[in-house]
């Protein structure tokens, strides 16, 4: 039998359509059947609930169960309630205009980013982030904005959810190399990604501070080390900022769940 979550029948439910998603495409039956240790009769139950609920969709022809309308309308509920995308979107699409280059907005989560929107550069280059995307916080410009604005308490739950992988020989692979760079970062109000998840791709990033000085969100430029270098990317860091300062202006009348 699955763990027991505390939380009874809604908690199961919601753990069997946790399953369901982790698989990121229609799934059988007999996949999900011993994964989460519910006997048979108790899993093909909480599917048929959650089937006529709306939050699951079935395919008897191909006999394959797949996230259903219901849950993507709350999921684009919940975004538009929660997530800087709505406010940042004016002063990203100006930003863009201005710049021609890749833009990304992101949140934390669970001591992860969360790429909530991103405006691809004029002469658009493939890259691992995508609105929708959760990526590695320590090695990436947006995920070290965010860090170094969280208080001690949150970041210490934060960095403990690191994995530290050395994605390239640039990554800071270690707790004392990021906190060291986190220092800088509060000092100097912006951070950089140095290479340091994807080889070739650099960017310049700004948290989005809330009233009280904590991050509740960060936007950044990237580019590529064959089109900017450092310098380039240094020398917009001020208009970055105040594009940041102006979403977490305009998002003060909005209520966000500080981290």
């Amino acid at each position: 039998m699955s763990e027991e979550k505390g939380d009874g029948t809604v908690g199961k439910a919601l753990d069997v359509l946790d399953m369901v998603a982790r698989h990121g495409r229609p799934v059988r039956f007999t996949e999900l059947l011993g994964q989460g240790g519910y006997p048979k009769a108790t899993l093909y139950r909480f599917l048929q609930t959650l089937t006529n609920q709306g939050m699951l969709a079935y395919d008897p022809e191909a006999q394959v169960y797949s996230l259903g309308v219901r849950l993507v309308r709350l999921a684009h509920a919940a975004w538009t309630q929660s997530s800087l995308a709505p406010i940042a979107r004016p002063w990203l699409d100006r930003l863009s205009a201005e710049l021609g280059e890749t833009l990304h907005l992101a949140q934390l989560d669970q001591g992860q980013v969360l790429y909530v929107d991103k405006r691809n550069a004029a002469r658009p280059v493939d890259m691992f982030s995508q609105a929708g995307k959760v990526g590695p916080a320590y090695c990436t410009g947006v995920g070290k904005a965010m860090l170094a604005f969280l208080p001690e308490d949150r970041l210490e739950q934060a960095l403990a959810r690191q994995s530290f992988h050395a994605f390239t020989p640039a990554t800071l692979a270690s707790r004392a190399a990021l906190v060291s760079e986190l220092k800088m970062i509060r000092k100097r109000g912006y951070a950089f990604d140095l290479e340091e998840h994807e080889p070739g791709i650099i960017c310049v990033a700004a948290p989005i501070l809330s009233a009280s000085g904590r991050a509740i969100g960060a936007m950044s430029i990237t580019s590529t080390t064959q089109r900017n270098s450092l310098e380039d990317l240094e020398a917009v860091a001020p208009r970055l900022c105040e594009v940041a300062a102006a979403i977490a202006a305009d998002a003060q009348a909005w209520r966000f769940p500080e981290q």
